[in-house]
């Protein structure tokens, strides 16, 4: 059997309502015609069948598209994302497991929109993790009432979503607080925003780089006296220095003097002026 379809070559690209509009045309799919596209793309890879199949239901995607409106993006964005959802629906759908193309594309054509409303929503990322991802989507429209969750409330979301209650919070907060410029641009002179801008309270002391190269400068010289400093020293002061300083194992007083057969007091001696020789020598070139 062959059905024949009428379909537009492209759709218009004014208002999102002529949009809206051409989609609601294009005519609808009964279960035998779209279950013969589908075995004509799977078995022959024949492309027009699988135009069919997505011009026929991009009515669906538009519809679930409208739910994400709250989050602030461009509803024309989020129908494109959706669409490439409805395509790799297409490309994956199985017709002979029985259910319609739509039941199988919903979760493709809401993955594409999640996906796209966690990498725009904010500048900087809001949700990584799967739990966190599960709250984005659920804590507004899980909240009764305007305003922060009480205790009894946050462990109520946490239990129903199957997350920890301090992840609520966390994301709580997050959804709450909005991106900010890092310098305000008032119109008017003197607007109040302009003296809260981040740029007049985030400072990082010490940034400067000038100062950052004279420092890390003048570090490597200190290193380089210091091991100037020690090679003058004599063999057993240097491993004195070296056992009660440097290594990972620190000997005791008694433990060097052991090994040079002399007085726990005679080693504090040795190292009491070996220490001293060494600080005069990163003293002279500071």
């Amino acid at each position: 059997m062959t059905y024949e379809l009428t379909l537009p070559t492209h759709l218009p690209l004014g208002s999102i309502d002529d949009y809206f509009a051409a989609v609601n045309r294009l005519p609808r799919l009964d279960a035998d015609e779209e279950r013969e596209l589908a075995i004509r793309f799977r078995d022959e890879q024949d492309l027009e069948a699988a135009r069919r199949l997505v011009l026929a239901n991009l009515r669906f995607v538009a519809y679930i598209a409208r739910g994400y409106l709250g989050y602030g993006l461009p509803l024309a964005d989020l129908i494109q994302e959706g669409n490439i959802g409805l395509m790799k629906a297409v490309k994956r759908y199985d017709p002979d497991v029985g259910v319609r193309l739509v039941s199988f594309a919903v979760h493709w054509i809401r993955a594409e929109i999640h996906e796209f409303i966690i990498q725009n929503w904010r500048i900087v990322k809001i949700a990584t993790t799967k739990a966190q991802r599960k709250l984005f989507f659920n804590l507004r429209k899980m909240k009764n009432r305007l305003g922060w969750l009480t205790p009894e409330e946050a462990a109520a979301v946490a239990a129903e979503l199957g997350v920890d209650v301090e992840d609520v919070y966390k994301m709580e907060n997050r959804l709450n607080n909005p991106d900010m410029a890092l310098e305000a641009h008032g119109e008017d002179d003197g607007d109040d925003r302009e003296s809260h801008a981040p740029i007049h309270y985030l400072q990082q002391e010490g940034g400067d780089p000038a100062l950052l190269i004279e420092h890390s400068e003048w570090e490597n010289r200190q290193q380089e006296k210091l091991q100037e400093a020690i090679g003058q020293l004599d063999e057993r002061s240097r491993d004195i220095v070296a056992s009660r300083w440097l290594s990972e194992d620190k000997l005791t007083l008694h433990d060097l003097a052991a090994r040079y057969n002399v007085s726990a007091e005679r080693i504090r001696q040795l190292e009491s002026s070996a220490m001293k020789k060494l600080r005069n020598a990163l003293a002279d070139a500071a």
